[in-house]
């Protein structure tokens, strides 16, 4: 079946970034706009690592934005949930943003996606939604795009799986229409990203940002630069 969709992470993929780096500076920016309200910066950062543990276990029985604020809820209560939810939500409009210093700049993401728009792919965004719309929507605009380059970009609110799960790609395909077959994943991390290829997709690992925690044998997917992605691309028609 012939390719029509091209599906790209962004983290590492189409915004350049070491993970851990920018995880660390980002919980950073956070907790300082949080102590004054009485998070403890620790405590905090626990929290949303558990409010994320509960997206990537979500089962599709509720969005992963109300396993987040379940799990959140759970560990500081109902009521300073709901009062401080705008906090967080102001955070990612504004503070957030700091964090794109910690980020890298790659003119051949932004070339490649316009490209394969004018070649008559459809082009998706297929980032882990474990972040709200705003801060995918930022993130997006460091990697010198914009959130309409894309028919869809995946986040908290709208999506019911995570990755590694491969439900998540199906949620992917099902929203866009599309057989998982005819589409293409691109992304940098050897689990999260190439887990597409199990449920049919074709896949296409970009090392420039490699993530490979799971040390799994690197020659089994299609990889390289993006230089390497255009040309796998193109043999494709």
């Amino acid at each position: 079946m012939n390719i029509t969709t091209i599906l790209f992470d962004l983290d590492g993929t189409l915004l350049p970034m070491d993970q851990e780096a920018f995880t660390t500076g980002y919980f950073k920016f956070l907790a300082k706009k949080l102590a004054p309200y009485g998070y403890e910066p620790k405590s905090l950062v626990d929290a949303i690592w558990a409010g994320t543990a509960a997206m990537v276990k979500n089962d599709g029985s509720c969005t992963n934005e109300q396993a987040f604020w379940k799990k959140f809820a759970a560990i500081y209560g109902e009521e300073k949930c709901q009062s401080d939810q705008g906090l967080f939500e102001d955070f990612y409009a504004n503070e957030f943003n700091a964090a794109r210093d910690i980020c890298g700049f790659n003119p051949a993401s932004v070339e490649t996606v316009h490209k394969l728009k004018e070649c008559g792919y459809r082009v998706a965004l297929a980032t882990n939604p474990i972040f709200p719309h705003m801060a995918t929507e930022n993130r997006i605009r460091w990697a010198g795009l914009v959130p309409e380059d894309f028919e869809i970009y995946t986040t908290y609110e709208a999506s019911t799986f995570c990755k590694p799960n491969p439900a998540y790609y199906l949620e992917v395909a099902r929203t866009l229409g599309v057989k998982p077959e005819e589409c293409l994943m691109v992304g940098n991390d050897a689990t999260e990203d190439m887990a597409a290829r199990e449920v049919g997709m074709d896949v296409f690992l970009l090392t420039d940002c490699l993530i490979n925690a799971k040390n799994r044998d690197l020659n089994a997917y299609p990889r390289g630069d993006f230089a390497a992605l255009n040309a796998y691309i193109d043999a494709l028609q």
